[in-house]
């Protein structure tokens, strides 16, 4: 008897992990939108996110004014093509987007905050986003 209930809980222990898996997998390969992962910027898919130049965290104002300067960049990686591997921007050519660094206080390396710009003269930008989280998600930059 001992073996026959242990024999259907290993079955529904296989069966709750196989049902589990399929949801994460599921998960993983939706939309970025669906996912419950804020919407991406403005022009992709429909959404419409934006954030102020004013509500960027002052270390992202001050990137910001850098772009718009030709630098100097703190960072090496500043600058550098960006290649919405994400695919969450408009989707351009290779070498339009650049990335650049904004500086996360106590962070003991680049962090997670970007802003990356895109347009073929880097201080004169079509558009500019803003994300948080390392490219998870992405906010227009407006004036």
């Amino acid at each position: 008897m001992l073996r026959a209930a242990t024999a259907v809980t290993g079955q529904a222990l296989r069966t709750g992990c196989a049902v589990l898996l399929s949801a994460v997998y599921v998960l993983s390969a939706a939309p970025a939108g669906a996912r419950g992962v804020p919407p991406v910027a403005e022009g992709v898919e429909g959404y419409a996110t934006t954030i102020a130049l004013q509500e960027l965290p002052p270390q992202g104002r001050t990137t910001y004014a850098l772009i718009l300067q030709g630098g100097p960049f703190p960072y090496d990686k500043d600058g550098t093509v960006f290649g919405n591997r994400e695919r969450l921007l408009p989707t351009s050519k290779r070498g339009y987007y650049r990335e650049y660094t904004v500086k996360t206080p106590r962070s003991r390396d680049r962090g997670a905050r970007r802003i990356i710009c895109g347009g073929l003269q880097p201080q004169q930008p079509d558009a500019c986003y803003y994300t948080s989280d390392h490219y998870s998600s992405f906010r227009k930059i407006t004036p």
